[in-house]
């Protein structure tokens, strides 16, 4: 009960739109993602994949949004609209992490064992921003929407672009000559 209060709670914290508790619980699609992952992924890790991969369909179908079942999800992650969200196999999303619609934590189909992103605490992902390959997004990052990232982005730091760049790093703006690559 206390991780369903803390669940709730993200919720009001991150949407002004969140009334109350029962509306949150009947209406937020990334929250009955996040819920039926955590299903999935007990399945996956006891060895009862298929299960899980089966329940992680029909999350999808009933969501619209795609987590595999042994990618790896804090506490507090909050999914914003979440249509088209994928998290891929090896994915790990840190603790108070924000992601919006359209997000993909994907491979690049060229990687091999560790293929997903790992998002460290406090990342925020807005929305369509493609993240792709066994690279790091660091703590308190922001990565701009539609943005695709293939490279690892260091701590506080804001990401955009095609590909990505970091343009503010500690809060302050980056210069082009100084960028980090």
């Amino acid at each position: 009960m206390n991780r369903l209060k803390e669940d709730i709670l993200t919720v009001k914290k991150h949407d002004p739109a969140a009334r109350y508790a029962l509306e949150i619980i009947l209406t937020y699609p990334g929250l009955h993602a996040l819920w039926l992952h955590r299903l999935t992924h007990f399945l996956h890790r006891h060895k009862l994949k298929l299960i899980g991969r089966m329940i992680a369909t029909f999350s999808r179908f009933l969501t619209g949004i795609e987590i595999h079942p042994g990618a790896q999800i804090g506490r507090r992650v909050f999914i914003d609209h979440g249509m088209g969200l994928v998290i891929g196999e090896t994915a790990k999303v840190g603790n108070d992490v924000v992601l919006f619609h359209g997000v993909t934590l994907g491979g690049t189909g060229k990687d091999r064992g560790k293929r997903h992103p790992t998002l460290l605490d406090g990342a925020y992902i807005a929305a369509h921003a493609q993240i792709l390959g066994p690279i790091t997004i660091g703590k308190n990052s922001k990565i701009g929407a539609s943005s695709v990232v293939l490279k690892s982005i260091p701590d506080n730091a804001t990401a955009v672009g095609l590909p990505a760049k970091v343009v503010r790093l500690n809060g302050k703006r980056v210069e082009e000559e100084n960028m980090v690559k």
